[in-house]
């Protein structure tokens, strides 16, 4: 599997969890000591804070939040993707970038996130 469909797959499991409002799940993605930089909140560090962030930002939320990847590359236990995020009107678009960390279980887990809103100053 590339690493591309192998990040579009942890990606795939968040939008599920932040459609169902589940904002522990949206967290879990996230390495313990993760972080998300965001023009629509302050930063989030640590999957409680990741966690409260996203109570917030799903409680709104509807079944239209998108997440694809664009690109993604990998070195060891590094990956990064650059993807595009939709949520309808509401709350707008825009795009992720992300850097992954490869856990000992084999699997991905975003340890930092910078969302870049499309719609910020329009």
């Amino acid at each position: 599997m590339s690493i591309r469909d192998e990040l579009q797959e942890l990606w795939d499991i968040y939008v599920a969890a932040y459609r169902s409002k589940d904002a522990a799940g949206c967290a879990a993605i996230f390495a313990p000591d993760g972080e998300v930089h965001s023009p629509y909140a302050p930063p989030a560090r640590g999957r409680a804070a990741i966690a409260s962030l996203h109570a917030v930002w799903t409680q709104s939320a509807g079944i239209n939040k998108t997440l694809a990847v664009r690109e993604a590359a990998s070195s060891g236990a590094l990956a990064w993707c650059l993807a595009a995020y939709s949520e309808g009107e509401a709350t707008g678009n825009g795009t992720s970038l992300s850097v992954f960390e490869r856990q000992p279980s084999g699997g991905w887990l975003v340890r930092m996130c910078s969302l870049n809103s499309s719609d910020v100053g329009e």
